[in-house]
């Protein structure tokens, strides 16, 4: 089994993720900080392209909490019907918005406790936003952190709870803005769940994973 690394290895890595993608970035859509909350939650068991191809012409019609009430539920479902779970997250859409209207003035709450208390966000989702808006070093780990992590060494844990501690507690400082994406961008196109390329990977001769593809 793959072994927790040591600070020298991992801020290696992050070294080098750092000269390869100085400033990743996250792939979801978005024009201002609501969007990209909608955005984040409708990405849960979707891909970003999925969820980016439904959004440009919601987003183009509703950027606003106001907008996306004004255009209703049917109008927010006919937009996201490509997207897994559309009925329900249409649903959460239309209650966040009226929440943001109603307690927030419209305005997207920067707190973690905030965010976690609109339907349809989470805690993956409120460190999506703090960290993608707010520069916050919050790290929301998906299925690809999580698998990164555990495969690589670089933040090992039994559950997402457990490797979010690990990427916080293991990550150094000066690294951890850009942790989050540089790990999930690891996972989506080199670090895949199948067959990853080891090969082309950047990181292969200090990583733990024992079934290397080279």
């Amino acid at each position: 089994m793959p072994k927790q690394l040591d600070y020298h290895t991992i801020r290696e890595i992050y070294t080098r993720f750092h000269a390869s993608d100085p400033a990743p970035e996250g792939e979801l859509e978005h024009v201002n900080v609501y969007t990209l909350v909608v955005a984040v939650a409708l990405s849960a068991q979707a891909t970003d392209k999925g969820v980016n191809k439904a959004t440009r012409g919601l987003f183009a019609v509703a950027d606003t909490p106001q907008k996306m009430l004004d255009l209703g539920i049917e109008g927010v479902t006919e937009h996201i019907k490509t997207i897994g779970l559309f009925r329900q997250k249409a649903k959460n859409v239309i209650k966040l918005s009226q929440i943001l209207v109603d307690e927030y003035d419209g305005v997207v709450p920067n707190s973690r406790a905030a965010l976690q208390s609109l339907p349809g966000v989470g805690r993956k989702t409120a460190n999506v936003v703090l960290n993608m808006w707010w520069g916050q070093p919050a790290q929301a780990v998906d299925t690809h952190i999580f698998r990164v992590g555990n495969r690589t060494g670089i933040a090992k844990g039994k559950d997402v709870d457990a490797v979010e501690r690990a990427v916080e507690d293991h990550t150094p400082a000066d690294f951890q803005l850009h942790a989050h994406h540089w790990l999930i961008l690891h996972g989506r196109y080199t670090c895949v769940a199948r067959k990853p390329k080891c090969a082309a990977c950047l990181i292969r001769d200090l990583c733990q994973f024992e079934d290397k593809n080279l």
